[in-house]
């Protein structure tokens, strides 16, 4: 069997930044395959790329994701090694507690620790959110519907058949 890394990722102080959080917060109340690990890594985008080199087959990242849809719109993409450019050029800095998925992802690659797969479920936030607790109603509306999602993309990259080619 397959190990999956879930990730919940976003800032719970920044309103539909926490989605990811919340997704993860509710995965967590639930029954996962033994194979299946949640974390709510909130922002600490370094902390998620030491867990994923611990040697995960899959990753699932859940997060908010302006793809301009309306709100609490859900997204499932794939992440392409070969579309995340590896490396970090001489001078610049890593903000251990500001990593976004893409530079997580780019740290990863860099490292050579790049997982089998790498989804992403992620929903639309509300326009103009800024700094507060909670979910804005409409990807609050979402969370549950994102759980669901997770649920069936840990059951489908479970098995070989998710990672063949062609």
């Amino acid at each position: 069997m397959k190990h999956v890394l879930i990730a919940g990722i976003g800032n719970a102080w920044m309103r539909d930044d926490g989605f990811g959080g919340e997704v993860a917060k509710r995965l967590g109340e639930r029954e996962l395959p033994p194979e299946a690990a949640v974390f709510d890594f909130g922002t600490g985008g370094l902390d998620l790329a030491y867990e994923v080199m611990r040697g995960y087959d899959a990753l699932i990242l859940v997060d908010i994701s302006r793809q301009g849809g309306e709100p609490g719109t859900l997204y499932v993409m794939e992440a392409s090694e070969e579309d995340v450019q590896a490396g970090i050029e001489d001078g610049q800095v890593i903000d251990p507690h500001g990593m976004d998925p893409q530079t997580v992802l780019r740290f990863v690659k860099t490292l050579g620790a790049w997982p089998g797969k790498v989804m992403v479920i992620a929903c639309e936030p509300a326009p103009g959110e800024g700094m507060g607790l909670g979910l804005s109603d409409e990807v609050g509306r979402a969370v549950q519907g994102a759980v669901e999602l997770v649920l069936q993309t840990v059951e489908e990259l479970r098995s070989d058949a998710a990672y063949s080619t062609g």
